[in-house]
């Protein structure tokens, strides 16, 4: 039994082949991406002199899948250097070497007939205990392998990834009746702990979970709009984050999946299902003459929406022409705005007696009653079909989350007044006296299973922070940040203020954390589990004050801020830092100064001041400064210039890393911080961190002075600043404030090599950014970001 995925092969180099060998290369997994051999040769290839023999000739699809990797966005790669990680190869001359693999993944294109050839070849050449998948999207998983050896169906399951691999979060595994218990735990365990997946259970049915539930849903949605006269257009105003759906709701996802992928799947199911079931997942004639007319979507330029210059025009389905794209607006969805929390919101909408809310009712009663109809024979339970709809969809929350909050007793007696048909084991809930699906208990959760409730099992390295709080764990909270007892020592401070914006409120937790954590814990995690981890300073309460010339006030706040940050780095206890998603300003800034940083791999860092026309003012330039200086051993010579450039081009130029990956690349993390693949394990391996660094002795800091380039290296810092504005490249204003960065890095008027104090830096540095503050075009950029959400280049 394979313990350990040392090497992987995937079968199949189309986008979603790569994108899975990309993944396994972020990793760290070194991947074989085999495809077919070229039928013939190419223009090109004979142009280059090669022959039907020449390796890059029989590579030619693989090798330029893996090219692609480079060019697509959302980008696949974390770091262009993993693309040295996979080797291109061909079904004729590398099958054998799969027997090198301990994986083998298998994409290669939606026919039983094609799929059963090649896994045939798989398994006369792989070596016994190695795990061998498909990532078919709806075909029968045991039909694939059942003419092969005992060992290999032993070995053999289903994969399902979503699209794009490296961003979704759902993993849909599928056994077979053969598949041994062993390895489906193992690849479970994989999944979550290495891939960094969600991983469902599904059943082997037409399209599993996630594609079954959503495409049923998507033509429920397109039915009902044909029936009630509505635009495509204001479908999507009303089916995206109104109800707690990706931005992109209906008709968008449909354009960016590709609606001759869409049309694949539905037909899945319905060359499989009967009755009433069949008619659903019967395409529109309207969607299939699009395709006819290769109206695909983003990929073919055109589908439900058009872009024309600045403008995008809907599709109008009767006529196949584009108009103005329309918005729906009721008194419901007006209403809304002001009703605090999605179950609220929901509630108040699908009840609505309006054109919004009885669209939306109409949309999401039947994939409720769906759903339940299906709990079993495609999920064991209504929790699979949840995280399925959740991590491979982008829902806030599962068709079961949302029927308990629009209320289970009033939606099931509407749904039957309208003729939905409700299975029985709902209406069993309903009379023995309860009214939803979950339930919680002091932080714990139980969902409903086979006539009672069962708690839900979680993995043990996801730490819910809300159950935490639930079960009375707050040591200390204000209105920006709580500090939370996570067991075994540890503490864990956690802001809730809007985008988590840093102000005084988390300012005065941080002081008061650092305090506490080292007179009664062993540590401190600094973490959260909101959309993102920090977006910087609470800009608008900087500029209000600028505005009212409360300079006094501002300077304290900063200076607040720097103190605190400097608490975090002397604290006696360790203090990890636990970032994810947007990490940017401010949030770098408490990031830094940490013992050591446990980062999402989805982790985008960068000190992005200048966009808002400041620099760093909480130690943020210092201190990448001081982390790239902490690379080099006690006694190695470096360029301390070179070092200074480097750190100056990364803050003038607003770098933000794509990855954690690039943000130990960029020097915003180093060899004493981690990262972690999957995010919801985040705060568990950040409190393993602090306890590693505890039981290893942990002491605070000696405080050192820093050398710096000085006068002579200020000059050359402003050299590259001068020329791009003599090229009309940058404005006065950027120039103004690269002096005032340049001035800040350098280490002012000293010479070369001088060592100073942290605190004369510090002090240097709030000087410059109070300085720009008072700048009228300064003020000008924080209020065009606030506003438009954009920098403005003044």
């Amino acid at each position: 039994m394979i313990q350990r995925i040392k090497k992987a092969a995937v079968l199949g180099s189309g986008v979603m082949g790569s994108g899975i060998a990309a993944h396994l290369a972020n990793i760290g997994i070194p991947t074989l991406l085999l495809d077919i051999v070229p039928r013939e040769l190419s223009e090109e290839d004979t142009a280059k002199g090669l022959t039907i023999e020449s390796k890059e000739f029989r590579n030619r699809f693989s090798q330029s899948a893996i090219q692609k990797l480079l060019k697509q966005k959302p980008a696949p790669l974390a770091s262009k250097k993993n693309l040295a990680l996979i080797e291109a190869g061909n079904f004729e001359d590398d099958m054998s070497r799969l027997s090198e693999v301990d994986w083998v993944i298998e994409v290669v294109v939606e026919n039983l007939a094609i799929k059963k050839q090649v896994l045939a070849k798989v398994d006369a050449v792989r070596k016994p205990g190695s795990i061998i998948s498909s990532n078919t999207s709806g075909i029968s998983i045991e039909a694939m392998s059942e003419d092969c050896s005992e060992d290999f169906k032993k070995h053999f399951l289903g994969t399902h990834f979503f699209n794009p691999p490296r961003y979704l979060k759902l993993l849909e595994v599928i056994p077979t009746q053969h598949t041994s218990h062993e390895v489906l735990t193992f690849m479970k365990k994989f999944g979550e702990d290495v891939l960094g997946k969600g991983v469902v259970l599904a059943k082997d049915t037409p399209n599993f979970i996630g594609n079954r539930i959503g495409t049923y849903g998507l033509l429920v949605t397109v039915r009902e709009m044909l029936k009630g006269g509505y635009s495509v257009g204001e479908v999507d105003s009303i089916t995206g984050p109104m109800i707690g759906r990706p931005s992109s709701a209906t008709f968008r996802t449909l354009d960016v999946v590709g609606l001759d992928t869409f049309i694949h799947v539905a037909n899945n199911v319905y060359d499989l299902v009967e009755g009433e079931e069949k008619e659903v997942f019967k395409v529109p004639e309207f969607m299939k003459e699009m395709a006819d007319r290769k109206w695909l979507g983003s990929k073919s330029g055109q589908g439900f929406f058009l872009k024309q210059g600045k403008e995008i025009l809907e599709l109008d389905p009767a006529t196949f022409e584009y108009g103005t794209r329309k918005k729906l607006t009721t008194v419901s969805t007006e209403t809304v705005k002001q009703v605090k929390g999605l179950p609220n919101k929901l509630k108040a909408l699908v009840y609505a007696d309006d054109r919004a809310g009885n669209f939306l009712w109409s949309i999401i009663s039947p994939v409720l009653a769906y759903s339940a109809e299906l709990t079993g024979e495609i999920s064991d339970n209504i929790v699979g079909i949840d995280q399925a709809m959740k991590w491979g969809f982008g829902w806030d929350l599962g068709p079961f989350e949302i029927w308990d909050a629009i209320g289970v007793s009033k939606s099931v007696v509407r749904m039957e007044s309208e003729g939905i048909s409700v299975p029985g084991w709902v209406k069993d809930l309903l009379d023995n006296g309860n009214d939803s699906f979950y339930k919680q208990d002091n932080g714990a959760v139980s969902f409903y299973h086979n006539g009672e409730y069962v708690q839900l099992d979680r993995n043990e390295k996801e730490i819910k922070l809300s159950a935490l709080k639930e079960q009375g764990r707050i040591i200390k909270k204000n209105s920006g940040a709580s500090l939370i007892d996570l067991g075994d020592g540890v503490a864990c401070l956690e802001f809730h203020t809007k985008s988590n914006a840093i102000g005084m409120d988390i300012t005065q937790m941080i002081n008061f954390a650092v305090e506490e954590v080292s007179k009664n814990y062993k540590g401190l995690v600094i973490g959260n589990q909101a959309k993102n981890f920090c977006v910087g300073a609470n800009l608008a309460m900087i500029l209000m004050e600028a505005q009212d010339d409360n300079y006094f006030e501002i300077e304290m706040v900063v200076k607040g801020f720097q103190n605190a940050m400097m608490k975090i780095k002397y604290s006696d206890k360790p203090v990890v830092v636990a970032p994810y998603g947007m990490t940017l300003g401010g949030g770098s800034e408490i990031c830094l100064p940490a013992s050591s940083i446990v980062a999402s791999s989805e982790t985008y860092m960068g000190l992005v001041e200048v966009g808002v026309g400041l620099i760093p003012g909480g130690g943020g330039s210092k201190e990448l400064y001081m982390k790239q200086l902490k690379q080099f051993p006690e006694g190695v010579q470096f360029d301390l210039q070179t070092l200074a450039n480097r750190v100056f081009e990364t803050v003038a130029m607003a770098k933000v890393s794509t990855s954690a990956q690039e943000a130990f690349e960029n020097g915003f993390l180093n060899h004493n911080d981690r990262k972690v693949f999957n995010a919801d394990h985040l705060i568990y391996e950040a409190k393993q961190r602090v306890l590693e660094l505890y039981e290893a002795g942990y002491s605070a800091p000696v405080r050192e002075k820093v050398p710096v380039v000085g006068e002579t290296g200020y000059a050359t810092l402003l050299l590259g600043a001068q020329a791009m504005y003599q090229s009309g490249y940058i404005s006065e204003h950027d120039l103004t404030i690269a002096k005032k960065l340049a001035y800040v890095i350098a280490g002012g008027k000293v010479p070369f090599g001088t060592k100073v104090d942290e605190q004369y830096l510090l002090d240097i540095e709030r000087e410059a950014f109070l300085s720009l503050i008072t700048e009228m075009k300064s003020q000008a950029r924080m209020q065009h970001m606030l506003v438009k959400g954009k920098p403005l280049r003044n």
